[in-house]
């Protein structure tokens, strides 16, 4: 009776929810870093060098933000649609990972499923080697510490992360990564908190102008207490006329 009591309890069955949610919810958000960047404070690196249009910085935070949207519930719904359809598809036996995509768009295309997941995986990989590693270099040069010495330390670095990563374990590297991602992730999202007020500030002038009608512009010399932190040739519109603060 203890036995048949203590399963079907109240307690045991919220117990048991919970704990299926938490597991869900952090390994959706451990992958989602892999998908999306969200947070980490990398993908800016790219962002901070294109032209907004309108020209002001929230309207470049509301493209990196529709990215995520379009990268993780687009893209990686799209994966997951196809493993389904697949059939193929047993949780916790039967093929993981890479091979599990392969084997599902195989299901749908024939042959060419394998070679098309496998030239995919390349480029990503490769890309992503590429991009993190002009990051890494970047911020060096940000912070002044851009010496030839560094710079190779971080290329021989890079190359030795590269073969580690190709003679361990996939769980291996997932751990690693997992625990990289989430040290990046708290010190930006420490870093957005304390400009979380700039943020808002900037935010409510683009909703502001746009409510009015205009093509949303910063302005830097309109907003004093940002013009020491900003590029000013690149946060000025010549066409207006500068606003004095009261």
């Amino acid at each position: 009776m203890s036995i048949v009591k203590n399963a079907f309890g109240i307690q045991e069955a919220v117990g048991g929810v919970t704990g299926g949610v938490m597991v869900a919810l952090l390994n959706g958000i451990k992958r989602g870093l892999f998908s999306n960047e969200a947070g980490m404070g990398s993908a800016p690196n790219i962002a901070a060098s294109a032209t907004p249009v309108p020209h002001h910085p929230s309207s470049q935070g509301f493209v990196q933000a529709f990215g995520v949207f379009i990268d993780t519930i687009c893209v990686c719904t799209a994966t997951a649609v196809v493993i389904l359809l697949s059939g193929i598809y047993q949780p916790g036996v039967g093929p993981s990972g890479v091979e599990l995509t392969q084997l599902a768009l195989a299901q749908h295309i024939g042959e060419t499923g394998f070679i098309f997941i496998a030239v995919a995986i390349f480029f990503f990989a490769f890309t992503s080697i590429i991009g993190n590693y002009s990051y890494a270099e970047n911020a060096m040069i940000f912070l002044g510490v851009q010496s030839t010495k560094g710079l190779i330390g971080i290329r021989i670095g890079l190359i030795a992360m590269v073969i580690w990563g190709s003679i361990q374990s996939v769980e291996t590297v997932f751990n690693t990564a997992d625990a990289s991602m989430g040290l990046m992730a708290i010190i930006n999202l420490v870093s957005i908190s304390l400009l979380s007020g700039i943020v808002l500030k900037l935010t409510k002038d683009y909703i502001k102008q746009r409510k009015a009608g205009l093509d949303p512009t910063f302005h830097a010399p309109d907003h004093p207490e940002l013009c020491q932190n900003v590029d000013q040739e690149i946060w000025t519109d010549p066409k207006r006329v500068s606003v004095k603060p009261n």
